[in-house]
């Protein structure tokens, strides 16, 4: 069961998936299963002792292309459109979405006020368990 506003997945963007890869599966003894995510290339889940435990992107944005490689947390929340529409009123940015990704949930990217990077994730099936 997810939880609301707690932090549920972590995920690496950079450039080189073949050396993050490398680098996290010796350092960590995590295995790798890479899945074709579509005109955003591959996707890499890492895994330990078969769960999953983290993912590696490509550089999606404008916004992650023009900073060097960098880890991105996520927070469950009930509702992203919500969530998303105050950001602004808030002092933070919406970088990217709220949008779908199939089987995985409603996601967005935002900076908050001092432009430090987050996303947020209403995960599919999970929309009304995220309350609990």
């Amino acid at each position: 069961m997810i939880r609301d506003s707690t932090f549920i997945w972590n995920e690496l963007v950079t450039t080189d998936q073949q050396a993050c890869g490398a680098f996290y599966s010796a350092l960590l003894g995590w295995t790798r299963k890479e899945v074709d995510a579509g005109p955003a290339g591959t996707y890499t889940v890492f895994q330990n002792d078969g769960r999953d435990v983290a993912g590696m992107m490509n550089p999606a944005t404008e916004f992650s292309r023009a900073r060097p490689p960098f880890w991105s947390a996520y927070i469950a929340v009930r509702d992203i459109d919500a969530c998303a529409a105050r950001v602004a009123e808030l002092g933070g940015k919406v970088i990217a979405g709220p949008e779908d990704i199939p089987d995985v949930g409603r996601v967005c990217m935002l900076t908050d006020p001092t432009g430090a990077p987050v996303c947020l994730m209403t995960p599919a099936g999970n929309a009304t368990e995220a309350r609990q």
